[in-house]
């Protein structure tokens, strides 16, 4: 309730004319700048006055200047663009801080450097100690790896680069791995290992092990590697994910979020951040998913949600599940087979009925249900749920929200099904450029064009989309995904994947902006330069509005500002 006074108590004092109002002097005003509001009823702003945590006034130079008392900072933005602060819509916080300690492998171009990378690293590491990377994707390089699998090559150079460190490689999308021989020891598998339900254990025709662990199947190398972590004491790992929370967050400010969707935390880590946020050492906002509890679990909900803490710098008020995996996998569940890998449908990789009892979980506990579903068959099996439970929603103007992650491959009979059923479409516009050389491979030149990637199409049916980076799948930088969303072209060798379904310059930014709070239900909060809201606000080299389109890629965070404190300055 004080939150709404406090909204509505700003709304009356900027109604009033400067010259009169009685309110406080803003700590900060922001003037001389070119403004992207993304408020439709306030688009003409060269200046923002912002008091605490909030703007309270948006106007000319002259007029909001006129607002300014003895202590006021008044910064001159110098003609540059500002916006509102980037909304990440779709990443993962604590797998983002671990990608910057460990091997980053997702701009390496050749086998062949993963290994040199593994040796240099087993070369100042104590035996037995583990060594982790991740961003490896067999369809990005540019040289042959040697014999392979589905394209994946053998692990005896990796097991050769590090005999007596057990290593463990993660695929780009984070639905796959690679392990070497020490790791495949220490966690049992053999050549007998049976494949899990949902899962592969990637041989070759001899039943050979490649060393590659598909979606479920990765759980078997994972085991020793929790086991391994945890031999840490409570304060070690305590320090430890600290330190993870604040490399993801340095990272963040530096490319102007202000604000980062969490796609799926356990409650041991959401704890930890609970603990962070009352401290006041969160440096920006999180909202938080729920990572896909067991059945066992699902009454630890009944404490969910948790909206604002510490002082509106955590929400968690979202379960995420996964119904299947990734395209370049051959996880993504598909209706009809792989084009390239015609004795498969990919993988679903949560029984159906295990996400309806999370779905009917989150209809009790007021949660958003947010469910990753890649293949249109998967996609489709998503939408069948929740049409279930938007019938049965007692409030249907501000709807559910719930939210399908990723919806890559569509089939065009389940593109209105969104609008229909006031599902979000969370999508990340760089997963599409990324993609692109693979895709038509991977599902043909049909299907590839009437459902990868739908975003035109789905705009155009009315339905809500998001947008962000998937970090650390891709890096957790909005402007390329920005430039992505309105080219749809690769920026290294200018191919371009079906152009008719990009979005408007103003759409690639509302997605992340407006249209990601609108998402997290915190569009009254967050997402456009409107007073009442929070300061969250980015100021950029270059006018991502009117620019050229290659220019987006070539723009500078200049400063980050998050309720109204410079947090990151260049």
């Amino acid at each position: 309730m004080l939150r709404i006074v406090s909204f509505v108590t700003c709304l009356i004092l900027i109604s009033c004319s400067p010259a009169t109002r009685k309110s406080p002097a803003p700590d900060l005003i922001l003037v001389n700048g070119n403004f992207f509001t993304a408020d439709s009823a306030n688009l003409q702003v060269s200046a923002v006055a912002i008091q605490g945590e909030r703007i309270v006034a948006t106007g000319t130079d002259e007029e909001i200047k006129k607002l300014a008392g003895e202590k006021t900072e008044v910064m001159d933005l110098q003609g540059a663009f500002a916006m509102p602060g980037f909304i990440e819509g779709h990443g993962h916080f604590s797998g983002l801080g671990k990608s910057l300690q460990n091997l980053n492998l997702l701009h390496v171009k050749t086998w062949q450097e993963i290994t040199g990378m593994v040796a240099e690293k087993a070369a100042s590491t104590p035996a037995g100690e583990w060594i982790a990377g991740r961003g490896w994707h067999q369809e990005k390089w540019n040289t042959s790896p040697g014999p392979t699998v589905n394209g994946y090559p053998y692990h005896d150079a990796l097991s050769a680069a590090s005999p007596d460190n057990p290593v463990v490689l993660y695929h780009a999308s984070g639905h796959g791995l690679i392990a070497n021989a020490r790791a495949m020891e220490l966690a049992g598998v053999s050549r007998e290992t049976s494949d899990p339900v949902g899962g592969r254990v990637v041989r070759d025709a001899r039943g050979n092990l490649t060393g590659v662990f598909e979606e479920n199947a990765m759980d078997l190398i994972e085991k020793p590697f929790a086991a391994w972590n945890d031999r840490r004491s409570e304060a070690e790992k305590t320090a430890a994910f600290a330190k993870i929370a604040e490399l993801a967050t340095e990272a963040c400010l530096a490319r102007g979020i202000t604000s980062f969707q969490d796609a799926g935390s356990s409650f041991w880590e959401i704890g930890q951040y609970r603990n962070m946020a009352a401290s006041g050492q969160l440096g920006l906002r999180l909202w938080v998913m729920i990572s896909q509890p067991a059945q066992s679990e699902l009454p630890q909900l009944a404490a969910f949600p948790q909206v604002g803490l510490g002082n509106g710098y955590l929400t968690v008020r979202a379960v995420k599940a996964y119904l299947d995996g990734a395209l370049g996998s051959y996880g993504a569940w598909l209706l009809a087979p792989y084009a390239d890998k015609p004795d498969s449908y990919g993988q679903n990789t949560t029984p159906v009925e295990s996400i309806a009892a999370v779905a009917t979980a989150c209809e009790q506990y007021g949660l958003q249900c947010c469910v990753h579903a890649i293949g249109d068959r998967a996609n489709r099996e998503v939408l069948n749920i929740f049409e279930t439970a938007a019938g049965k929603d007692k409030n249907k103007e501000a709807g559910l929200r719930w939210r399908i992650e990723h919806a890559q491959h569509l089939d065009p009979q389940d593109i209105p099904r969104f609008a229909q059923l006031g599902v979000i479409a969370s999508m990340q516009a760089i997963h599409c450029t990324s993609d692109a050389p693979f895709v038509e491979k991977r599902l043909g030149l049909a299907r590839a064009r009437a459902g990868a990637y739908a975003w035109r199409s789905l705009l155009d049916s009315g339905a809500h989309l998001a947008n962000g980076t998937d970090a650390p799948v891709e890096e957790v930088d909005p402007l390329p995904c920005i430039y992505a969303a309105v080219t749809r072209k690769r920026a290294d060798s200018g191919l371009v994947f079906f152009p008719e379904q990009k979005m408007t310059r103003e759409e690639g930014l509302l997605s992340y902006t407006l249209w990601n709070a609108y998402a997290a239900f915190e569009e009254q909060e967050k997402g456009s330069i409107t007073p009442g809201k929070l300061a969250d606000i980015v100021v950029l080299s270059t006018d991502l509005l009117h620019c050229a389109p290659e220019d987006i890629l070539n723009a500078q965070v200049l400063k980050t500002i998050v309720g109204g404190r410079i947090r990151y300055s260049r």
